[in-house]
C-alpha cells in the first residue's frame, strides 16, 4: 500500500515521528502492539519501523524515527528530506514482538526503543495489569513520548537520563522473579545484553521478551569455514521457483551470493534482525546466523533469514 505523509512531528531533540494515512481516507490494517511497518523510502531503502501510535485508530499509523549520526541514509532522509504530503509505499503491519498479557509485567526500555513499549505500556493499562515502565535515555531531551507515558499513569513510569548520572535501574526492576510475570525489552544492546544476562539468572524461562533494533557486533558474522557447527565451506543455493542454482563460497551470506548471480531477493537490514528476508527452507539444513528466529523455529528448520545465514548441508533449496 501506499501511505501519505500527514504529519511529522518532532517527539524529542533526536526523534521525529511520522504519522501516515490512506491517500483516500480508508480505514488501515488492524494492528497489535509490537508490530512494525516496512517503509521504502525514495532513495530506495527499505527500513523497519515500530508501530507507537493508538491501536485502535485505525485512521493513520504513526511510527518515530531516530537521527543517527552514523545513518545509511534511511534516518538522514527521514529528518532532512522527507515532507507532509510524501507518499511513500509500506508493507505490513508485522510483529516479531508480540504482547502476551501476564498478571505482572517489567517493560525495560531504552532511547528509541520506546517506540514498541509504548502501545504495550497502553495496553497494559486498559487490562488492569500490574506494570510499571523503566525508561532511560541519554539525556531527558532526548526522550520520547514522555508525556503521552506519565498520561498513562505517572504513579508506574520510572524515567532515568544519563546526563543527570542515571542509568536504569535494574536491580528494582528485575528484582522479584516470579512466574506470573514477564520482561518486556527494547533499546541499546548493553541494555538488552545486562537485562538478558539478570532474567537468565534468576527469573523462569521464557519470561523475558525483547526486540533488537541494531544487531551486535557478532551478529551477522560469516560462519566458520567447515564442521557440523560452522556450516559447509562450500555449498549451493537454488531458488526453488526460477530454478536457478548458485554457489556460495565461504564468508558469504546466501544473500550476497545470490546477488552477485542477479537472482532477486527481498532483504532490508542485511544485519538479520529485521525479517525481510526470510524464506521457506524447502530441503536442506540451514546453519542460522539471525536474531529474528527462536530457539524452536530455528530447530524446526523451515525458514531461514538469507542476509546473513548460510547451510550446514552441501544444497540447500530455498522457496524464492
Amino acid at each position: 500500500m501506499r501511505l501519505l505523509v500527514k504529519q511529522i512531528r518532532w517527539e524529542s531533540d533526536s526523534v521525529v515521528s511520522l504519522t501516515l494515512v490512506d491517500p483516500d481516507g480508508a480505514e488501515l490494517p488492524a494492528w497489535e502492539p509490537g508490530a512494525h511497518l516496512e517503509v521504502s523510502l525514495p532513495t530506495g531503502l527499505v527500513r523497519h519501523y515500530s508501530l507507537c501510535g493508538e491501536v485502535d485508530d485505525r485512521t493513520c499509523y504513526r511510527v518515530a524515527v531516530l537521527r543517527e549520526p552514523e545513518s545509511r541514509g534511511g534516518s538522514r532522509f527521514v529528518h532532512e528530506e522527507l515532507r507532509v504530503g510524501a507518499r511513500l509505499p509500506v508493507g505490513g503491519p508485522r510483529n516479531r514482538f508480540p504482547f502476551t498479557p501476564s498478571a505482572r509485567v517489567e517493560f525495560v526500555a531504552g532511547g528509541v526503543g520506546i517506540t514498541p513499549i509504548l502501545p504495550m505500556v497502553r495496553e497494559a493499562d486498559r487490562r488492569g495489569l500490574d506494570w510499571r515502565l523503566w525508561y532511560g535515555g541519554r539525556a531527558s531531551s532526548s526522550m520520547a513520548f514522555v508525556d503521552e507515558l506519565t498520561a498513562v499513569d505517572p504513579g508506574r513510569v520510572r524515567l532515568f537520563a544519563a546526563d543527570r548520572g542515571e542509568l536504569i535501574d535494574l536491580d528494582a526492576a528485575l528484582g522479584r522473579p516470579s512466574d506470573d510475570a514477564a520482561v518486556y525489552c527494547c533499546g541499546p544492546e548493553p541494555l538488552l545484553r545486562a537485562v538478558q544476562d539478570r532474567c537468565a539468572a534468576a527469573w523462569p524461562e521464557g519470561s523475558l521478551h525483547y526486540e533488537r533494533f541494531v544487531a551486535p557486533t557478532t551478529a551477522g558474522a560469516p560462519a566458520a569455514e567447515g564442521g557440523a557447527e560452522g556450516g559447509a565451506d562450500v555449498f549451493v543455493v537454488v531458488a526453488q521457483l526460477s530454478g536457478a542454482e548458485v554457489k556460495v563460497p565461504p564468508g558469504k551470506s546466501v544473500l550476497e551470493a545470490l546477488e552477485e548471480a542477479n537472482v532477486a531477493a527481498p532483504f532490508s537490514c542485511r544485519e538479520g534482525i529485521c525479517g525481510t528476508c526470510e524464506v521457506r527452507v524447502v530441503e536442506g539444513i540451514p546453519d542460522h546466523r539471525d536474531l529474528v528466529l527462536d530457539d524452536d523455529e530455528r530447530r524446526a528448520g523451515n525458514s531461514m533469514m538469507i542476509c546473513v545465514s548460510r547451510a550446514k548441508s552441501r544444497r540447500l533449496v530455498i522457496g524464492l
